[in-house]
């Protein structure tokens, strides 16, 4: 299979796991936040040896919980 350089590397919202600040910038929010919403168990992350990713999945649920909290008050 001939796959083109510009297919290998694909855009953020294509991965599987994220970067933190991969993470961060995709949902508009600073590291410093995501760290802390990590730290609080809010958000899961993946640890890969020392790394962190998180799921793109994940960050899709936490975004739509927030979304359920604002609508239902």
């Amino acid at each position: 299979m001939n796959v083109s350089r510009k297919a290998v590397i694909s855009s953020w919202a294509e991965k599987l796991l994220l970067t933190s600040p991969e993470a961060a910038d995709a949902m508009s929010i600073s590291q410093r936040t995501l760290f802390s919403l990590t730290k609080s168990g809010e958000i899961p992350c993946v640890r890969v040896g020392r790394s962190v990713r998180y799921c793109a999945d994940d960050l899709r649920n936490w975004i739509e919980r927030q979304k359920q909290g604002v609508h239902s008050k």
